[in-house]
């Protein structure tokens, strides 16, 4: 599956997870390089009430093969006495 989003195109809702993952539980999700049910089995049982909703739970689920570095941030402040910061100015 290349992209989430295409997963559950033809899905009525509501649905419960159980439902998602007879469905659709052995589609491989390319995002973290696992299936929907290793995915879905973290969140527990749910009922989704629209397409978004079922969505987010894949995305909260996913596991930490999912993220590129980890514990990289390029948008945390760089840390006090760090030599790799930017130069201080007074003005």
């Amino acid at each position: 599956m290349n992209n989430t989003t295409e997963l559950f195109t033809d899905a009525e809702f509501p649905i419960t997870s159980d439902e998602l993952l007879d469905r659709y539980g052995d589609e491989e999700i390319d995002l973290s390089n696992e299936t929907l049910r290793e995915v879905l089995e973290r969140t527990g049982p749910e009922t989704y009430e629209n397409r978004e909703d079922a969505e987010f739970a894949v995305y909260s689920g996913v596991s930490d093969r999912a993220i590129g570095r980890k514990g990289y941030s390029d948008r945390d402040p760089t840390p006090l006495g760090s030599p790799h910061g930017p130069d201080q100015y007074s003005f």
